[in-house]
């Protein structure tokens, strides 16, 4: 039981950062997607990110921290097996299935609706 306790209050945690981000600056949604995403990155190389994923699982794995995350550990692994051309194939490598889901699921969504222009 404990271990959704964790994911939910981390994993909120999280999306405060965000929302307050948003809130409290002029930081645009895609500015604080990739802020995210390099945190992860950032936090991972440090080897802050990996104790907090061990403690909180999906809480800190779902959001784009989790992404950012995902990417370094991939560059980390294939750096280890294939040396510097790790760097280039490591992130694609391991993030494939979240890219590829999200390009069909993408394609499924504005097939089925209507997408309307805002004015």
């Amino acid at each position: 039981m404990m271990d959704y306790v964790n994911a939910f209050w981390v994993g909120g945690l999280i999306c405060v950062i965000g929302q307050l981000l948003m809130s409290l600056t002029n930081m645009t949604p895609a500015r604080i997607l990739v802020t995210f995403v390099t945190a992860g990155c950032v936090l991972t190389a440090l080897g802050l990110y990996k104790p907090i994923v061990e403690y909180a699982g999906a809480g800190a794995t779902v959001p784009l921290t989790g992404f950012g995350y995902s990417l370094a550990n991939g560059v980390i692994e294939q750096v280890a097996e294939k040396g510097a051309i790790g760097i280039f194939t490591g992130g694609v490598m391991a993030t494939a299935g979240g890219i590829a889901a999200a390009v069909v699921f993408g394609f499924l969504v504005s097939v089925i609706f209507n997408p309307k222009v805002k004015k």
